[in-house]
């Protein structure tokens, strides 16, 4: 099977929305920062706007499109490289309707609901359907964590900070079982069927998010408690991080593409993780690390956001396309 991969000549895919969900994230992160005192609120507040106004921007076109493509729906959310994207679309809304929540509780609960039953719908259907039709281990990527992994662990950060302690709880167990599932049957592909094709190589940084998640998810539900499961988890994220810095050679000699966007969220998510660890810990200077680690992250992922700009201008983007094989 073959299709085109991210670029303006291939319309809207779905792993688009790392845009927006990379923006949240980040975002997510500024939030923290702000409710320890570290940055003004204003902050995270224009990045979660940014994040809706990509979000609402892509979905209008993606909609429009997708009727258009050979099999419609059901062939995009089967599609073996492409379809564990298309859950990002009610992830990103979960996290803004998190980023509701401060500002307008009642709003944030009711589109947070919504999102978080859309999210378990769609991780339902494209579970049932990896089960119903199969896949080949060459078809396996990282990305296959969003729908139940991600999705999962972010409705359980919401449901907490909505007030909904056994949902969240739900949520955690859903999400976490997800993780050891399908952590296991990717990671094995990973090790043992050869090296995944270029285009679809920034995916290996999703492998960091689950891990941060899973912890953010576990202090949001024990209201910050640091205890063996909050250190288990950051001991994982800790192995996590030292294999993206040793993928580091790989991913430099991969040309930039808008799928370099499966970086934003996964390191948005470490970084928050990080800077609950050194609220926690306060070493000696802890302000200015906590500075370092939130500056960081947002150079980055402003320095995505120039590159594909640029990109985008200069009508650079690489014309690979991925093969997949049924």
């Amino acid at each position: 099977m073959s299709t085109p991969t991210t670029g303006s000549h291939a319309g809207i895919t779905p792993n688009l929305f790392g845009i927006a969900y990379g923006t949240a994230g980040l975002a997510v992160g500024w939030r923290y920062a702000a409710q320890t005192g570290l940055a003004p609120a204003l902050v995270s507040d224009i990045l979660f706007a940014i994040a809706a106004l990509a979000w609402l921007a892509l979905l209008a076109g993606y909609v429009a499109q997708v009727p258009r493509r050979p099999g419609r729906w059901r062939a995009e959310l089967a599609h073996p490289g492409y379809g564990p994207f298309v859950s990002l679309i009610p992830i990103v809304g979960m996290l803004l309707a998190i980023g509701l929540l401060p500002s307008s509780p009642a709003a944030g609960r009711w589109l947070l609901g919504v999102f978080i039953v859309a999210t378990i719908a769609v991780a339902g259907w494209m579970t049932g359907q990896w089960v119903i039709e199969g896949l080949k281990p060459e078809q396996l990527h990282p990305g296959y964590v969003l729908p139940a992994v991600a999705g999962g662990l972010i409705a359980a950060i919401g449901a907490a900070l909505a007030g909904w302690p056994g949902l969240a709880r739900t949520f955690f167990g859903l999400g976490l079982l997800s993780w050891l599932f399908i952590e296991s049957i990717i990671v094995s592909r990973l090790y043992l069927r050869g090296p995944l094709p270029p285009p679809l190589r920034p995916t290996l940084a999703i492998e960091a998010a689950p891990p941060a998640l899973a912890g953010l998810a576990y202090l949001a539900i024990t209201h910050g408690t640091v205890d063996a499961v909050a250190f288990a988890l950051g001991g994982y994220t800790l192995l996590a991080v030292l294999v993206q810095v040793r993928l580091i050679g790989l991913y430099r000699k991969l040309p930039f593409t808008l799928g370099f966007w499966a970086f934003a969220f996964p390191y948005a998510a470490v970084a928050t993780f990080t800077l609950h660890w050194i609220e926690y810990a306060r070493p000696p200077g802890y302000r200015i690390w906590s500075w370092i680690v939130i500056l960081a992250i947002s150079a980055f992922i402003a320095a995505l956001a120039v590159q594909s700009v640029v990109t985008l201008a200069r009508h650079r983007l690489p014309r690979e396309r991925l093969r997949l094989t049924h």
